[in-house]
């Protein structure tokens, strides 16, 4: 096996990869808190958006919330040379598919592509949730403004369609309005199967559940944290695999745990301002969130929302009790928290979009050995530049150390002992972006 490095490529390399994109802190900049309150008002003002509820009414019900949304994904289409395919993805569930169906319902996701230039079946989603509910999950008609849970993360992906249209990326990007979450994440389901039925290559969905919030029921004010929800491994994973990992590590490297660690490096770069706050587990205790369903197929997929919950303003009826106003209505929303948010989202989303493939059949060796062998598939692309090697300590949540190591499919990292780090590989591109990190799959 041929090992080549050349310092003066690692030199000058390096230099070219550690410059920030200035056009990321444009996309910071560019999201607008004003235009998501502005969302956000208008999808409360639906009054009730369960799925379940009205869809004729023009005012009322989520099939006024779900056309309404399109209209405005279609008027962002229409500014960006139709840059946008918008279109509606919907499956039939049946009554008694759970208690919470009581009745058949077509369950309508609203779905916007902006297609890449160079990798036009290769996606990175972003979705935020249409529905809403109250106490009783079955009550379709009471008011249910669901302002935080969820007009925020829906505003969001509407606000980074608009920021994001304005520039060209190589992968492409979709937002998202799922509907069906309160009922059984059905929404997520029926994509995630048309998604498998059109053979897309997905990269991965950040779910966006909550992300207005800044007063926690526990009284604690914060509006720089936020949470960063992964699942350690695949659902999907094969027996063998689940083996190797006894042996070889790898409990907490799955795709979902390495595009968090993305999310959060990204953040650090470019909003430094902002504490993602990695929390190793599917979802909040014993509940669920639209990025499941992904998972569940194959997908990595992650959420995005708030530090801290209030439970008296979400799946509440509007009332006071006690002194205490229950419900999820607008006034409880911060919307530059809101907005803040959306940024990570769309900050992600853009240099994800931006990076070249991951590396793919990355291998590692070293056994009993002062140095730590790799071997990978180079991706076949004159854009990019090289590749990383990362690693960190085993009880380390985020990656501690990279090298570059130019465009080259092997390398010997001399000095490094195996047993004592986790590694992974990302592909470099010329514009500086990258890939996520890729464990090894493999040993040799």
């Amino acid at each position: 096996m041929k090992i080549f490095f050349t310092t003066t490529l690692f030199l000058l390399s390096t230099a070219l990869i550690a410059q920030t994109d200035s056009k990321i802190y444009d996309i910071v900049k560019n999201v607008s808190s004003k235009r998501i309150e502005k969302d956000i008002k208008i999808l409360a003002g639906f009054g009730t958006r369960h799925t379940l509820s009205d869809t004729l009414s023009t005012t009322r019900g989520i099939g006024a919330a779900r056309r309404w949304i399109k209209s405005e994904l279609d008027k962002i289409s229409n500014e960006c040379n139709n840059c946008l395919e918008v279109f509606y993805q919907k499956d039939l569930v049946k009554q008694g598919t759970n208690q919470r169906i009581t009745k058949d319902v077509w369950v309508v996701n609203v779905v916007a592509i902006q297609r890449g230039t160079k990798y036009p079946n290769r996606f990175i989603m972003m979705s935020g949730d249409i529905d809403s509910r109250v106490t009783d999950p079955a009550d379709y008609t009471s008011d249910s403004p669901g302002a935080n849970d969820n007009a925020t993360g829906m505003a969001g992906a509407i606000e980074a369609a608009r920021v994001l249209s304005r520039y060209k990326f190589e992968n492409s990007i979709i937002y998202v309005g799922l509907s069906g979450e309160e009922q059984g994440l059905f929404g997520g389901q029926g994509l995630a199967k048309y998604a498998k039925q059109k053979n897309w290559d997905v990269i991965g969905i950040m779910n966006n559940d909550m992300i207005g919030n800044i007063k926690g029921v526990d009284g604690v004010i914060d509006n720089r944290t936020f949470r960063i929800f992964s699942e350690p491994v695949p659902a999907s994973e094969t027996e063998k695999q689940r083996k190797s990992r006894r042996f070889y590590g790898g409990e907490v490297d799955g795709i979902s745990r390495q595009l968090a660690r993305y999310i959060h490096k990204n953040v650090k770069t470019y909003m430094p301002e902002m504490n993602p706050m990695m929390v190793y587990r599917l979802d909040r205790f014993g509940r669920g969130g639209h990025h499941r369903p992904f998972n569940d197929a194959g997908y990595a997929g992650i959420r995005i929302m708030e530090a801290h919950e209030n439970y008296t303003q979400q799946h509440q009826n509007i009332r006071e009790e006690n002194g205490i106003q229950y419900g999820d209505v607008v006034e409880h929303v911060n919307f530059d928290y809101a907005a803040k948010l959306t940024a990570v989202n769309a900050i992600n989303l853009a240099s994800i979009a931006w990076a070249p493939p991951a590396p793919s059949e990355v291998k590692i060796g070293g056994i009993v050995e002062p140095s730590v062998k790799f071997t990978w598939k180079k991706i076949n692309d004159p854009n990019i530049l090289g590749y990383k090697i990362y690693w960190r300590d085993t009880t380390s949540p985020i990656w501690d150390h990279s090298r570059f190591v130019g465009n080259v499919d092997n390398f010997i990292l001399d000095g490094i002992v195996i047993d004592n780090f986790f590694f992974g590989i990302a592909t470099v591109g010329k514009n500086g972006h990258e890939s996520p990190v890729v464990f090894p799959s493999e040993v040799f």
